[in-house]
Parts: structure tokens; C-alpha cells; sequence
């Protein structure tokens, strides 16, 4: 009773040292704030909280009051909230401020007189149209700077010169025409200005940018690959620009580089490949190359040379790529596949050849296989020879040929095939066809399409799940055993192995 007594005196002396959350607000025990829909600041937050996180709100102006006496607080988001102005030296006393987000509001400035303590600075999604030197004097520790999708038309990258922590800067989405000045970052890593209209970059641009990982100048106006790249570069991102060939005195000196991408330029040659001792990955879509280029390095794993013009492929052009597992060559015009020219590739798990010319599936394919993409070709027949090594695959997609037969015997060869994609083919639907049939669904394998062309009575079905078909065959004394294990099992095969149109292609499996 008097242990009782005790704590109820006290209960509420413990009650009003407790401040009160604020409404639409929710508040947790590390001393964290989160708010959504509120109409102005709350003035009821905690001088000892740690974190405020605000969204969706109408907060048109945030002012020196509205954080006064927050001298704990580490982290201060504000996001979608309409803010178009912060009031001088609004976050200049908070000394332990390390993450400051407004982005996705009105915002025209840079916050003044920002804390030195600040690590994390994102502006993306405002409406700033210039960067001065005084917005980051005094930010030594600021190592993140995010001001994608702002007006920024022009930046003198010594307006950031202060900023020798910095190591990643985002600039996407700005429309900036022109970028001048050297870039003393000494310590960044990250660089991305995607989505500009830079035609290109001072000649001693990259000198200094020793630490430099990763570039990303996707979707610019470059009609050359900017000179002086750092040593130290791993990713170099080029796409949808108007690059019409790659020199090797742009790249050679890139020996780190594991990453290219250079899809969707105008790019008709490529030199200087053979230098990158490094890379593993080369993504050429979408330009206009004839051939593949010859030289490639060793360590790649990933080639990308996917709608270009490209008419053949030879054993010449993957004598050396030992480490390679996924090729794409789809919306070519490869008539011409030289017998074994991907021999030497004993790693490939993922080859596309859809939509190119191929009357016939390459011989001599590695057995590694786990995907073959055929679709969108002209093969008429699939033969032994062509299968008989392909032991390890799973997808086998042959939409879009002129197949009108596939003999159940060819099947032994695909042990593990888990997915095949037959619709778009004039399939001639005999009971020959119920052999197959019988052979897939012992492999459990998915089928998709099959629809007959001929004869004229099964026209529309699909030889997989037809049971008319497999009644006039068992009514020919033809096949009596199928009919009798399906119905026996009282298995609905229209269920197991339904027609699905417009389905997804094989990517969007797993693959084990």
C-alpha cells in the first residue's frame, strides 16, 4: 500500500517532465519524431530529440523558432511539404546536426550558414538555379551533396572547391549546359550528372579527381568520351549520348575499369577495349555496329551488343572470353553463326538471339547454357545435333519461328528443361505431336503456346492441352495409353499446361 502511495505522488511529477507528442506526430523512445500532413512546425517537439522526420506536409517557411534549443538533434528530414524558404541561420547553432533532406519542395536557395557538423546534404526535386561558394563555406565534413532534378543551368565546380570531404555528388536532372572549373574533391568517390545537356567538359576537368570510382553521364549531348579520365575509375556510364565511336587514347589508361556503358550512342567502332584489363561488363546496345568488336579483354562476364546491325558471328570474335555468362545479340540481322564460335565460352549460362535471321539454332553451343532465347527467328526445324549438348538448360524459347513439328526424341537431350515457349509457330498438329506432349509433362515442364495451324479442325487449339485431340488419336487405337494415364490420374490438363498469351518473357524467372 505504501509502495502505491509513493508512486502515484510521483506519477505525475514524472508526467509534466514528459512533453507531450505532437499531434499527427508519432514518438519513440530513441527520441525520434515522425510526423505526416501537419500544417505548420511542431512547437511541442523535444529539446533532447534526436531525429525529426516530416513528409506530405504544408510548412511553407521553416524558421530559426521552429528548431531553437535542438541542440541534440543529429537528423532533420523534410520531404513533399511545400517549403519555399528557410529563414537565416535556421540550423547554424545545431551542433550535432549531421543529416539535413528538404528535398521535394519549393526551395530556391541553398540553407544558409549550415552547421559544420553536416554530413548528409540533400536538395533534389527544389527549384535552385544557382550554387554559391558562401552556401557550403565551413561543410569540411560533408560527405554526401544531393541536388538532382533542381534549374541549375551552369555550376562552377569551384563553388564546391571547399568540400574536401565530399564523396559522392549527385547533379542528375538539372538541364545544365556547361560545367567549368577544376574539380579539387579530393576525396570523391561518386559523381553522377545523368540527365543533363552537357556537350562536353573542360579539358583538365577529371585531372584532379584521383579518387574517383564511379561516373555517370548518362543522357547528355557528348559526342566524345571526356579526355583525362582518372586512373581510378571502376564505372564509367556514357548511355544516350552522341558518341559515334570509342578512340583507345579515351580509355586506355582505365586499367581499373570493370564497368562500360556505352548503349544507345551512334557508336559504328570500338578501339581501346583490349586495354581494360579489368572489365567485366560492356553494354554496347542500341548503336550501329556491323561486327563485335575483335579484342575484347578476358575478364568479361557480361556483354550487351543488343539492337545494332550486327549480320555474323564467328569463333574469332570469342576465342578469348573464358569468363563470359550472359550474351546478348537480340534485334540484330545474324544470318551467319559460325559452328562452335561460342566453344571457348565454358561459363555462358544466358545467350539471346531473338529477333535476327537464324534459320537453324548454332551448333555447338556450350553445354553451360541455362537460357537460349530463339524467338522472332526463322528456324523451320530443331535437330539433334543442336540439342545434344545443351544438358544444363532450363529456358528454351522458340516463339515466333516457323516450327511445325518438335520429335519427342529430342527431348532426352534437355533434362532440365523447365520452361519452353512454342506460341507463334505453324504447328502441324498430328498425334505424332501427343508423344511430345506425354514426354513434356513426364519432365514437368511449363509450356507455353502451341497453338495448331493445321489441320484445319484443330486450327486455335493448343496440342498441350487439347482433349479433343487426344480423343481422336485414342479413337484411332493411336496413343490409347496417354489417354488412359490421364484420365486414370483424373488430371486436368488444361490446368497444368494452359495456352497463356502475352506472357512474360523467360527473364522474369529464376533460374538456378
Amino acid at each position: 500500500m505504501q509502495v502505491f502511495y509513493i508512486v502515484f505522488i510521483l506519477f505525475p511529477l514524472y508526467s509534466s517532465r514528459t512533453p507531450a507528442c505532437p499531434r499527427r506526430c508519432s514518438c519513440d523512445l530513441p527520441r525520434r519524431v515522425q510526423c505526416y500532413r501537419v500544417g505548420e512546425m511542431p512547437k511541442e517537439i523535444a529539446s533532447t530529440t534526436r531525429r525529426i522526420y516530416i513528409s506530405h506536409s504544408k510548412i511553407k517557411m521553416l524558421q530559426v523558432t521552429d528548431v531553437l534549443g535542438m541542440s541534440y538533434l543529429e537528423e532533420f528530414v523534410l520531404t513533399c511539404s511545400g517549403t519555399e524558404s528557410v529563414e537565416n541561420n535556421t540550423f547554424k547553432a545545431l551542433g550535432a546536426l549531421r543529416i539535413l533532406e528538404l528535398w521535394k519542395n519549393k526551395l530556391r536557395h541553398v540553407p544558409s550558414s549550415l552547421p559544420p557538423s553536416l554530413e548528409v546534404l540533400k536538395l533534389g526535386d527544389n527549384l535552385i538555379s544557382i550554387l554559391h561558394e558562401s552556401d557550403f563555406e565551413g561543410l569540411k565534413n560533408l560527405r554526401v551533396l544531393d541536388i538532382q532534378s533542381n534549374l541549375i543551368l551552369t555550376l562552377s565546380f569551384i563553388t564546391l572547391s571547399s568540400l574536401s570531404s565530399l564523396q559522392s555528388l549527385t547533379l542528375d536532372g538539372n538541364d545544365m549546359e556547361s560545367v567549368f572549373g577544376s574539380s579539387h574533391l579530393p576525396s570523391l568517390k561518386h559523381l553522377s550528372m545523368e540527365n543533363n545537356k552537357l556537350p562536353s567538359f573542360p579539358a583538365s576537368f577529371f585531372t584532379s579527381l584521383h579518387n574517383l570510382l564511379f561516373l555517370n553521364l548518362n543522357g547528355n549531348f557528348l559526342t566524345d568520351t571526356p579526355p583525362d579520365l582518372p586512373k581510378s575509375l571502376l564505372s564509367l556510364k556514357l548511355e544516350r549520348n552522341q558518341l559515334k565511336m570509342l578512340r583507345a587514347g579515351d580509355v586506355k589508361q582505365l586499367a581499373n575499369l570493370s564497368e562500360l556503358c556505352l548503349s544507345e550512342n551512334q557508336i559504328s567502332s570500338v578501339d581501346g577495349v583490349q586495354y581494360l584489363s579489368s572489365l567485366t561488363r560492356l553494354e554496347l546496345a542500341g548503336n550501329k555496329l556491323q561486327a563485335i568488336p575483335l579484342r575484347l579483354p578476358a575478364t568479361l562476364q557480361k556483354i550487351d551488343c543488343s539492337n545494332n546491325l550486327i549480320r555474323q558471328i564467328t569463333a574469332q570474335e570469342f576465342r578469348n572470353l573464358q569468363e563470359l555468362k550472359h550474351l546478348f545479340l537480340d534485334n540484330n540481322t545474324v544470318a551467319t553463326f559460325e559452328d562452335g564460335a561460342l566453344q571457348k565460352c565454358t561459363l555462358l549460362s544466358n545467350l539471346a538471339l531473338e529477333q535476327n535471321l537464324l534459320s537453324s539454332i548454332p551448333l555447338s553451343l556450350p553445354h553451360t547454357l541455362a537460357r537460349l532465347d530463339l524467338k522472332g527467328n526463322s528456324i523451320q526445324r530443331i535437330q539433334e545435333q543442336e540439342l545434344s549438348n545443351l544438358r544444363h538448360l532450363q529456358v528454351l524459347n522458340l516463339r515466333n519461328n516457323k516450327i511445325s513439328s518438335l520429335d519427342y526424341s529430342l527431348l532426352k537431350y534437355l533434362p532440365r528443361l523447365r520452361y519452353l515457349y512454342l506460341d507463334g509457330n505453324p504447328w502441324n498438329c498430328t498425334c505424332d505431336l501427343l508423344r511430345t506432349r506425354r514426354a513434356l509433362m513426364a519432365k514437368g515442364t511449363e509450356v507455353k503456346g502451341g497453338q495448331c495451324t493445321s489441320p484445319t479442325e484443330s486450327q486455335g487449339e493448343a496440342w498441350m492441352s487439347s482433349q479433343r485431340i487426344l480423343r481422336v488419336c485414342a479413337h484411332h487405337n493411336l496413343y490409347a495409353a496417354d489417354v488412359g494415364e490421364e484420365n486414370g490420374k483424373k488430371s486436368n490438363v488444361d490446368e497444368t499446361f494452359s495456352v497463356r498469351g502475352n506472357t512474360d518473357d523467360y527473364y522474369d524467372y529464376e533460374i538456378d
